[in-house]
């Protein structure tokens, strides 16, 4: 079953109350009450530790687990009521009153969170209304966010018009959203209508998004795993062999391979694998005279075409 970024919370603020009450539960006992996997308990029990009642130090939660059972130690400590310091009232407030600016946020949800954010300003005083001069704008990627978590948590299709780097152009889709997720950008991974296949778009090309009326219906997938990464090269996927100087040398720390061999000139021989060779043709351009692609042949010819059209489109005149 997808889940989106509020399920996930409402759920990790219940596991909080549940193990609070029962100090040892077992994993297995936990994950089966929450219906979830005992790998997806493992990973909200790896974020519980960095949620607390401050940053400050001390008053984090100190929960951990064997791998069969989950200790809290300092249940009492975080028990005590809440005090906010003055910085933090203020980053509270002005975040939340961004949060209810979103477009695509549930009337109901939009209307709990000005309620909390009014009463927090009365407790907060003159820190509160100190806040009310400060302002934050969201760029359009968080539209999107707002619109696709809408249509996982009320199961609708969506409407896409998507730049596609590899192609270099605007597409127009309909995906049945599963899940966002973040690795280093935000991603949405969805069921592509047009290819009929599952599909990760990054959030920050999305150029327009429509939820519709139908009803959202992807099929029952299993969730890949990323904790190696976005990008997983497969076995199968064709060869590319990569040849880069000093100053391409990042192409090893961003790009998964199979090995990077050192030149004489300081430089690497990086043979990596992809499902779409020729999304490398953009790579190329960007190392100019650091990088050139050795192999396979065609995918040379063609980035070596590329170089010599975007260096055409300089003589041309105005």
């Amino acid at each position: 079953m997808a889940t989106n970024a509020i399920d996930q919370t409402r759920r990790m603020l219940s596991l909080v109350t549940y193990l609070r009450e029962r100090p040892g539960a077992h994993v297995q006992d936990v994950a089966r009450a929450f219906g979830i996997s005992e790998d997806e308990l493992i990973s909200d029990l790896d974020v519980l530790p960095m949620c607390g009642t401050s940053f400050r130090g001390g008053d984090l939660l100190d929960i951990d687990t064997d791998g069969d059972r989950i200790w809290w130690h300092n249940p009492d400590d975080v028990a005590e009521p809440l005090r906010l310091a003055a910085d933090e009232a203020t980053a509270l407030l002005v975040a939340a009153r961004a949060v209810a600016t979103l477009p695509g946020l549930r009337e109901s949800d939009r209307q709990a969170l000005l309620r909390a954010t009014a009463k927090l300003e009365t407790a907060a005083g003159e820190v509160g209304a100190a806040s009310s001069r400060l302002s934050v704008t969201f760029e359009s990627e968080g539209g999107v966010f707002a619109d696709v978590d809408r249509a996982i948590s009320e199961r609708r299709r969506l409407w896409l018009r998507y730049y596609s780097p590899a192609r270099d152009e605007l597409t127009e889709r309909e995906v049945d959203p599963i899940r966002l997720f973040a690795v280093g950008h935000t991603y949405m991974e969805a069921w592509c209508r047009s290819s009929e296949d599952r599909r990760t778009f990054r959030l920050d090309r999305v150029a327009e998004i429509r939820l519709l009326d139908e009803p959202a219906a992807p099929p029952e997938l299993e969730l890949r795993d990323l904790s190696e990464g976005l990008v997983q090269p497969a076995a199968e996927d064709p060869e590319v062999v990569v040849e880069v100087g000093p100053g391409g040398r990042w192409v090893a720390e961003y790009y998964p391979h199979d090995s990077a061999q050192e030149l004489s000139d300081g430089g690497l021989r990086i043979i990596l694998r992809t499902p779409d060779p020729a999304s490398l043709r953009r790579l190329a351009l960007r190392l100019g005279g650091e990088g050139r692609i050795v192999s396979p042949p065609e995918l040379a010819r063609s980035a070596r075409q590329a170089a010599r059209a975007a260096l055409a489109a300089y003589d041309e005149p105005a």
